[in-house]
């Protein structure tokens, strides 16, 4: 029984820019928004969408992300015919083969996706938090008897040279296709969410394999092909929420958009349109007598007897009293201790912050970093941590980093 579309989800990145907090998970594993992992959203997407045939392409550190998404059960993937299937690189007779690029990992997997004779495949990232309904994407894909469609969003034109860029007429039919261009034509930026005819991709992913010289990359390389033979290439323009994560910067950001949904377009309240995770299984959250909390996400299993302003706690964490926590993520199984001060920083899980201790601060004109704690680390009594800082070390009692 051939399936009209399923979804192929990049999900091997490195998110080298997230440094201390990707050092030990894949970037779509990378904790989001108080209960949640960045691929909840392109899978949740596939799911509200009406699509039941998700392939998840790993390669970098994906033991976190395997474990998180098992049999696709909290996401109602878990389908007898279909469902959710985790693709790792495999061997081959001739040897294993690591994905050298974002179309070599789709053609790695051609045989997955003959399984299910689809008329069209979406290719999604797995590495942007987004609210997109799907469906309304393939509808236009079929009106415009495309054969390749790319989901864009204006970006402001002095932000337009940081992306690809499409640049299509009056019918949205694209005419050329830009490389983070020194001088923009356009303002449409990709945002690396597809839709292709089968068919057509398959042609092309087998004639960029055979390609000695390819990259192997959508960008670089199967759009400009599909642009050479004129092929129907049409941009849908999408106006929801959509921000790639790639930076400790853009990732607080988006973070804290979750506190102010009415103003930035990405409400986790909305009952129509939810976000699925795996529970962390946790009882539910503390509040003592004598702490204080303002405006903040407080998820489940955390015990609370210090300050929590404006921040995102994810489950589990604790926060001892006369601790103070202000602008800050900080995610599972954290422990701030007594006394501690932990401003505009985003930390990893399971981190321990001693007593009286110093993390990160908040903006001025002449500083304005976000410090960032990986995961595990151990950050001793009395020590500072500037607003800058990357720590992936412990720090010792008293320490320094800056």
């Amino acid at each position: 029984m051939a399936k009209e579309m399923i979804a192929m989800l990049l999900a091997g990145g490195q998110g080298s820019r997230l440094y201390a907090l990707t050092e030990k998970l894949a970037k779509p594993a990378v904790p989001f928004g108080g209960k949640y992992r960045i691929i909840d959203f392109p899978l949740s997407n596939c799911v509200n969408s009406g699509i039941d045939t998700v392939g998840i392409l790993t390669q970098y550190q994906p033991l976190v992300l395997n474990e998180y998404i098992g049999n696709g059960q909290p996401w109602d993937l878990d389908r007898l015919y279909g469902g959710v299937h985790v693709l790792p690189p495999y061997q081959k007779a001739s040897g294993s083969d690591w994905y050298k690029g974002t179309a070599n990992a789709i053609y790695q997997n051609i045989s997955f996706i003959e399984r299910y004779d689809p008329k069209y495949v979406i290719i999604l990232s797995g590495d942007q938090i987004c609210k997109q309904d799907y469906s309304d994407f393939l509808k236009f894909h079929k009106e415009k008897d495309a054969e390749f469609s790319v989901a864009v969003m204006e970006v402001p034109w002095e932000e337009a040279s940081r992306f690809g860029l499409m640049v299509a007429d009056e019918n949205d039919k694209i005419t050329e296709f830009q490389e983070k261009p020194k001088t923009p034509k356009s303002n449409l930026a990709s945002m690396g969410i597809y839709i292709f005819n089968w068919d057509i991709l398959r042609k092309y992913l087998e004639e960029d394999e055979a390609d000695p010289n390819s990259e192997n990359d959508f960008g670089n390389n199967i759009i400009p092909n599909l642009l050479r033979d004129q092929r129907r290439m049409y941009a849908y323009h999408f106006n929801g929420y959509w921000k790639d994560v790639g930076t400790i910067s853009s990732l607080w950001e988006a973070n804290m958009e979750v506190l102010d949904p009415e103003h930035s377009g990405i409400n986790l309240f909305d009952e129509d349109w939810k976000i699925y995770s795996r529970n962390s299984g946790m009882t539910g959250h503390k509040i003592s007598a004598g702490a204080t909390v303002e405006n903040s996400m407080i998820t489940d299993g955390c015990r609370i007897k210090g300050a929590v302003k404006h921040s995102i706690l994810f489950a589990g964490v604790r926060v001892e009293k006369g601790a103070v926590i202000e602008d800050a993520v900080i995610m599972g199984g954290t422990v701030v201790k007594a006394g501690a001060v932990v401003k505009h920083c985003i930390v990893a899980e399971n981190v321990t912050i001693g007593e009286n201790a110093v993390v990160g601060a908040m903006p001025t004109d002449e500083e304005k970093g976000v410090a960032t704690i990986g995961d595990g680390i151990i950050i001793g009594d009395n020590a500072k941590i500037g607003p800058n800082a990357m720590v992936n070390n412990n720090v010792e009692g008293g320490g320094e980093q800056w």
